[in-house]
């Protein structure tokens, strides 16, 4: 009898294996750049054709290959970076498994070129299909330099699942962009045999890299997360620690956007851990509960958030792609990147401006479509702020790509006016082009402008003087830095929010007691939540009876609440919870029940208010931790800043 099982043949194995780390041209760009950063590269050059289906090339100032390792490198499981099975427990180097460089041989036409320090003279090795063409020396720099051309070109059914020129040059444009943001220190070329799309030179810190990548008012829209630790020790709970472990800290730095800064979906929150661009639920998770009670629920802010912490305490070989992570103290890792993103929002208080006051409209871009490529996907938005536009660059953080194996993302946004050099791109409202055409000192000063400016956009609102009401809803107010409109309602819901949840964490609250109890019917679901959290909801003034299979009694609400509105109060408390998930933590309980408690007591649209209580109001708005935003997400007050109002009457 025939044997069923069968060894494969070495160049059917090397296209499997190809097939989990080779899926289009920006894995090849990752593959070679994270080997170029391991090779302790200060100057990394990419250099792209046809949207790297017809040639990628990356080359960099490393440490470089001797003519024997040159040859190794093509081995499957051939790496530099491990030694034993222990240094899976500690990978401090992007690039780890080895695979790569057969891997890439494997699908294209490949041609590597390569000197160490220690050799006269370089290699030079090239492959086809997977197969070594030839090996001879080679009078190259130190570093090393590797081609790919016609990737798939003997793999023709994965060639046919490419998408366009543009829609791979985007991904390119995306994943370089990662990086630049991960290694500030180091510097980055983007190009095309057309237009250079990134061309970023080292600097000495993460926010005047983002200056560099996205443009002054990008930046002006983020709020920095200033560098926090904590001990790792914390969280250890083991009676004994490592040596290396005693001393052993996380942190976490990085940009949040501002409350008003909106994207439909999470493509704009790039995640780093060891610098490491990584795909993590967990810390997406302390990012949305950061912005709980700041920003609706169904959109998602723009986020680079950089975490570091010993290799020991991070498993990255869990995924084949290196894009997921496993933390050893999951809860502390993700209640401290929570806590730093939240108090980074509370420090800032930042205030929203009037939409479109500073960005160009559509008029200014001539309201030109997207651009598309020829599979009907707009062109990715790191080639956006390559886009050139009449005006200031819109402020947009390029949405990621989305990683291991998911297609382009859908909300790309590009201004339409067609790709133009990098020193064109990046511009002032003056027109002054910063970036690669600005001097190190005019950076500088630009930069420290730029601070200075953000800084006082978020002065308090302690000043502001009320003169009246838009249609009994809205608070007119000026300060000095401009014109004010509030809106009363959500005002006055984030100061009853913030008062509710600072009185129940001091203790339990006391309800009003309703002249006639209140008979309310409740759905299976509503009844299951309802016996689950009936002792917080005590806890925050209701007092409810069940009297039937189905029926409960309100007898009592929480302070300032009318009894026509305790059920529906009630109810929207039971729903919420269940929409939301089973597994909610009490703190998430606690702000829910205080924002629906909040948004039913406050102040109404369409009610007049005399100047004694917009006053009051104002003041104690200016006294809350976020006075931006209430507690569902809604904007509390928008700016007309006065240099706004200057531009607008043609002063300045």
């Amino acid at each position: 009898m025939m044997s069923r099982i069968r060894i494969l043949p070495e160049n059917v194995a090397n296209k499997i294996a190809a097939g989990e780390v080779v899926e289009r041209p920006a894995s090849v760009v990752k593959e070679l750049l994270e080997n170029a950063l391991d090779a302790g590269a200060q100057s990394v050059r990419i250099e792209v054709e046809a949207g790297g289906k017809r040639m990628i090339r990356v080359m960099d100032d490393g440490c470089g290959m001797a003519h024997d390792d040159a040859l190794l490198a093509f081995e499957r499981h051939a790496t530099s970076k491990l030694r034993t099975a222990d240094d899976l427990l500690s990978i401090a180097t992007l690039g780890f498994r080895g695979e790569a460089l057969p891997s890439v041989a494997a699908v294209s036409r490949l041609l590597l070129e390569t000197r160490s320090a220690e050799e006269e003279q370089g290699t030079r090795v090239e492959f086809a299909g997977g197969k070594l063409v030839g090996v001879k020396p080679a009078g190259v720099p130190v570093g090393t330099s590797v081609s790919v051309a016609d990737i798939f070109y003997c793999v023709p059914a994965r060639r046919k699942f490419l998408k366009s020129d543009t829609t791979e040059l985007g991904h390119i444009a995306s994943l370089a962009t990662h990086y630049a943001l991960a290694h500030p220190d180091r510097q980055f070329f983007l190009k095309t045999p057309t237009q250079e799309i990134i061309n970023v030179s080292p600097v000495e810190n993460l926010a005047e890299r983002v200056y560099q990548l996205f443009g002054r008012q990008a930046l002006e829209e983020l709020v920095e997360i200033p560098t926090a630790s904590a001990p790792v020790r914390a969280a250890i709970t083991e009676p004994e620690l490592e040596p290396d472990e005693q001393a052993a800290t996380l942190g976490v730095q990085g940009f949040v956007s501002r409350p008003e800064v909106q994207r439909p979906n999470r493509n704009s929150i790039y995640i780093f851990v060891n610098r490491r661009l990584v795909r993590d639920r967990l810390i997406l998770h302390a990012i949305h509960e950061a912005y709980r009670n700041i920003m609706p629920p169904n959109v998602f802010p723009a986020v680079l958030l950089f975490l570091e912490l010993p290799y020991r305490e991070v498993d990255v070989n869990v995924h084949p792609a290196k894009i997921e992570v496993r933390f050893r103290h999951p809860q502390f890792v993700h209640d401290f990147a929570r806590d730093a993103i939240r108090a980074a929002l509370t420090r800032a208080r930042p205030i929203a401006s009037f939409p479109g006051v500073s960005q160009p409209t559509s008029a200014a871009l001539g309201e030109r479509a997207a651009p598309r490529g020829s599979d009907g996907a707009t062109a990715p938005a790191a080639l956006a702020a390559a886009a050139g536009a009449a005006g200031p660059p819109r402020a947009v953080i390029p949405a990621a790509v989305p990683l291991g194996g998911a297609g382009v993302a859908e909300d790309f946004e590009l201004t339409g006016a067609p790709l133009r050099p990098e020193a064109q791109r990046f511009r002032f409202e003056a027109g002054q082009a910063i970036g690669a055409s600005a001097s190190p000192q005019e950076f500088a000063e630009q930069f420290r402008e730029m601070a200075a400016q953000q800084s006082a956009s978020a002065e308090s609102i302690t000043d502001l003087k009320p003169l009246g009401q838009v249609n009994a809803s809205f608070i007119v107010a000026v300060n000095g830095e401009g014109l004010w409109i509030i809106d009363q309602h959500v005002a006055h819901e984030r100061v009853l929010f913030e008062q509710h949840l600072r009185a129940r964490r001091e203790g339990a609250l006391s309800g009003q007691r309703m002249l006639v109890p209140h008979v309310a019917e409740l759905s299976p679901r509503q009844l299951v939540i309802f016996e689950r959290i009936a002792e917080e909801l005590r806890e925050n003034g209701f007092e409810v009876e069940p009297i039937g299979p189905r029926s409960v009694a309100i007898q009592a609400a929480p302070a300032g609440i009318a009894s026509a509105d305790a059920e529906r109060l009630l109810t929207e408390i039971l729903d919420g919870v269940e929409r939301e998930n089973q597994a909610i933590s009490m703190e998430s309980l606690q702000a829910k029940i205080a924002a629906s408690t909040s948004c039913h007591a406050a102040i109404k649209v369409n009610m007049p208010l005399d100047q004694t209580k917009m006053e009051w109001l104002l003041a104690e708005l200016a006294k809350t931790e976020a006075p931006m935003s209430c507690p569902h997400g809604r904007p509390v007050v928008l700016r007309y800043s006065l240099r706004d109002i200057e531009k607008a009457f043609k002063r300045i």
